[in-house]
């Protein structure tokens, strides 16, 4: 066996070298000769021999693919090498190279690597009867698994008629998995058997013959259908036939349906066949299609869709009506509704009308124009135990009427509890709200659902109505990173209600992505009162369960007020005066998000207010103005102002005066200084005056007699004058308290100076004058002084008084007021 298997191997080289060798003659350029023991086609798997032999004498080397990469060659004898390939797996390229004595190509070999061809399978032919002389038969088949080679099909067919026998082949399709080919056949032919011929460089195959009765295989062509002519309820399909068929089916639907066969009626002799297409709802899009079959073999493809619209009627139900409460205070509410769809609606609605009716008042409000139809709200008038009724129109008539009280009573008869024990369970993407249902409710009760985004529940309300066996919702109309709120509502026929509210929904969450926005602070005092707006609702991250605010001052001590979420303003109280930093955070569940930008606040020294201030000033200056335009008036203020300072003034008994008084009784002398016409700086010897204190001629009055030692005028003569009671003793001392002269006056209704040692007679009579003149221009502005004031009485002195202190008693001075 192996001497068989090396002479082969022997006559294969020989072989191969005659042949290169004529190559070699006819084409002298190339520098070598290379082929393979299996040829240029190998099946995958299997191994071979490369050879390569050299025109001329050199040193050869082998190489594979692209780029050459060099092989270990084996050597055969002088001019010629080879290589051993072992079970190669794709498609190879081998090339041998040498440097000849002349420039020569070198030389190269393409092998390709594949599978024998695998035998047709799956052999399936349809005969389209295009008039009733002919048709086409159209075949497909299964080739198999992919060869990696050049294979080539051939689709054979043996007709069979009634007076004669025919075969024919045709090259089928290339390319594809399921090739295919065709061929026309007469009517006349009755019988027919196909088969599949495949083959490549390594082999071929041939499929299992099959056999078909024309009649089996016969598919009619397409129908062509017309536009129908649809009313509300029916519509009419005509449908035009190119070959006559014994069965026609027509099938229709909506967007939403699946399709729905008519019943077959049977197939007339006419082409053009009509269709009645019955229990079709109003003002809806239907799709129809046709197809048609012979009375044996296959039905025809369906024709292309054809689209109609079926007629409106008027709205078969009522709206689903809900309501929004608004502010207590508020003259309006709003109504709320949602859009039939096409079913219910049977029409383009047109508008919307809204009424509102009092059973003590008849109709209350009626819509003064037609609402839109785009509108799904409306705000009718506030009215106690009113109904609103809402009315859809289309072009054939209004809907059924949606009523719903807009303000609900609890009669006591139909009183009833919230909804109780409510959860709220929120995933990534829904909202499960469960309660415990009222055994005890009444039959015609019911349940609503609302839900809006927190702070937009005119803007987006949402409801869903649902039975009175209903204890648990699941509502998945929620956008993540939104906080939503709500509540459940217990109907009893619409006129009474009562609800459980729910807050801080939300399903995706996380931290928000701003602050919120802070006002420019209010300072008074030492507090300041912060004013922000709500953070974007996109930028939330969901529920805001607080917002903090931070004050730092000056040397970096911060301290955090938390607010609750539902707060937009609050007031920071006792603060020390200094400059600080402020900004807020917002928080969810998830954390607490940045700072918005920070702004500065400045607590100052209280102090008083420049307008108070002005207030309070104001007359003041314009008292002392006035006091300062008037010498008497300064003057009485000063004795006024002496009288209420009683603690710098001595006390009078300690005086010489008062203690000569006790020693004589009911007589007082009175030192006057001896003088021509004025008071000498220096005084001489006093003057001794007796006093007298005559018997009270009445209660009110008291006569003094004043009896000078010395007189310094012959003329003058004792003066007996009569005052009011009164216990005012006013000092002018003109020395110490060890001095020795004195001066006395009782009460005086004249404006009081000093007392000129001539006596009243000599007073200067300018001065009297001028007194005289600011007495009545300031009459007003004394008014506040006691009718019987010592400052406006008349005072005589008959000599200069000296008392090192006398006592001040003015306590008569308010008692005479």
């Amino acid at each position: 066996m192996a001497t068989m298997s090396q002479t082969w191997t022997i006559f294969t080289v020989v072989t191969g070298l005659a042949v290169q060798l004529c190559i070699g003659e006819k084409y002298p350029e190339k520098s070598c000769a290379i082929w393979s023991s299996r040829g240029p086609v190998v099946q995958r798997g299997t191994s071979f021999t490369v050879y390569c032999t050299f025109n001329c004498k050199c040193k050869g080397s082998m190489y594979s693919d692209h780029p050459p990469t060099l092989q270990s060659h084996n050597i055969f004898n002088s001019t010629t090498i080879y290589l051993n390939v072992a079970n190669i797996t794709k498609n190879r390229t081998y090339s041998c190279r040498c440097k000849c004595p002349s420039a020569l190509d070198p030389c190269g070999l393409d092998i390709s690597a594949g599978y024998l061809p695998e035998r047709p399978t799956n052999i399936s032919c349809i005969y389209k009867v295009k008039d009733n002389e002919s048709g086409v038969l159209s075949c497909t088949w299964n080739r198999g698994r992919d060869t990696f080679l050049t294979d080539s099909t051939k689709l054979c067919v043996r007709t069979v008629s009634k007076s004669h026998e025919r075969k024919e082949c045709n090259v089928s399709s290339r390319g594809t998995d399921f090739p295919s080919a065709s061929f026309t056949v007469t009517s006349s032919v009755q019988l027919i058997s196909v088969w599949v011929l495949a083959q490549n460089p390594l082999g071929s195959q041939v499929s299992i013959p099959i056999n078909y009765t024309l009649s089996d295989i016969a598919m009619p062509s397409t129908p062509a259908l017309g536009q129908p002519e649809c009313s509300s309820r029916e519509c009419i399909v005509k449908v035009e036939l190119p070959v006559k068929a014994q069965h026609l089916e027509i099938q229709y639907r909506t967007d939403a349906q699946t399709w729905t066969s008519s019943p077959d009626s049977g197939v007339q002799m006419s082409s053009v066949q009509v269709r009645f297409i019955s229990s079709l709802e109003p003002y809806m899009l239907y799709h129809f299609r046709a197809r048609c079959k012979f009375s044996s073999g296959l039905w025809s493809q369906w024709s292309a869709n054809i689209l109609s619209w079926t007629q409106e009627e008027a709205p078969a139900k009522e709206l689903d009506v809900w309501y929004a409460e608004l502010a207590s205070d508020s003259k309006s509410q709003r109504v709320y509704w949602k859009e039939l769809n096409n079913a219910t609606a049977r029409g383009k609605i047109i508008e919307y009308n809204v009424s509102v009716y009092s059973q003590n008042s008849g109709l209350v409000f009626v819509n003064p124009e037609p609402i839109s139809a785009d509108a799904r709200d409306y705000p009718v008038p506030f009215c106690t135990d009113c109904e609103v009724t809402v009315w859809a129109r289309n072009s054939k008539g209004l809907s059924p009427p949606a009523r719903i009280k807009t303000h609900h009573t609890k009669a006591k008869s139909m009183q009833f509890e919230p909804p109780q024990d409510m959860q709220v369970t929120a995933d990534n993407h829904s909202v499960t709200i469960s309660w415990r249902k009222h055994d005890t409710a009444p039959l015609h009760s019911a349940y609503v659902l609302e839900w809006y985004p927190e702070g937009h529940k005119l803007e987006e309300l949402r409801w869903v109505r649902l039975g009175r066996k209903n204890n648990h919702a699941v509502v998945t109309d929620i956008k993540p990173f939104e906080c939503y709120e709500g509540a459940v509502y217990v109907l009893n026929n619409e006129s009474s209600v009562s609800r459980t509210r729910f807050t801080g929904v939300s399903t995706l969450e996380s931290a928000p992505e701003d602050g919120p926005s802070v006002q420019e602070p209010v300072v008074e005092g030492n507090k300041v009162q912060v004013t922000w707006t709500e953070i974007p609702r996109g930028q939330r991250g969901g529920c805001v369960t607080k917002y903090t605010i931070y004050l730092e001052n000056e040397s970096g001590q911060q301290k955090a007020h938390p607010i609750p979420a539902s707060e937009r303003m609050h007031t920071i109280k006792d603060l020390s005066p200094a400059s600080y930093s402020l900004w807020m955070t917002a928080s969810t569940a998830k954390g607490e998000g940045p700072a918005c930008q920070k702004v500065k606040v400045f607590i100052q020294q209280t102090q008083l207010s420049p307008l108070l201030v002005c207030a309070v000033a104001a007359p003041i200056v314009l008292f002392l103005v006035c006091v300062s335009q008037s010498s008497a008036l300064k003057q009485r203020l000063w004795v006024y102002f002496q009288c209420v300072m009683l603690d710098d003034v001595p006390d009078p008994a300690n005086s010489k005066w008062a203690q000569q008084c006790t020693q004589e009784k009911g007589k007082m002398n009175l030192q006057l200084p001896q003088s021509n016409s004025s008071v000498t700086e220096e005084e001489e010897e006093p003057i001794l005056v007796d006093v007298e204190e005559l018997p009270k001629q009445s209660s009110d009055t008291i006569t003094l007699t004043l009896s000078p030692q010395t007189s310094r005028s012959p003329e003058l003569e004792p003066a007996t004058l009569a005052y009011p009671l009164t216990t005012y003793i006013k000092s002018f001392s003109h020395d110490s308290e060890s001095s020795d002269h004195t001066q006395t006056s009782l009460d005086t209704n004249t404006t009081f100076g000093y007392i000129s040692s001539h006596g009243p007679e000599n007073m200067d009579e300018e001065y009297q004058e001028e007194e005289e003149e600011e007495e009545e221009e300031f009459v007003e502005m004394l008014d506040f002084f006691p009718s019987h004031n010592v400052f406006i009485e008349p005072l005589e002195f008959g000599g200069k008084l000296t008392l090192n202190a006398v006592k001040i008693d003015c306590s008569d001075i308010f008692q005479n007021s």
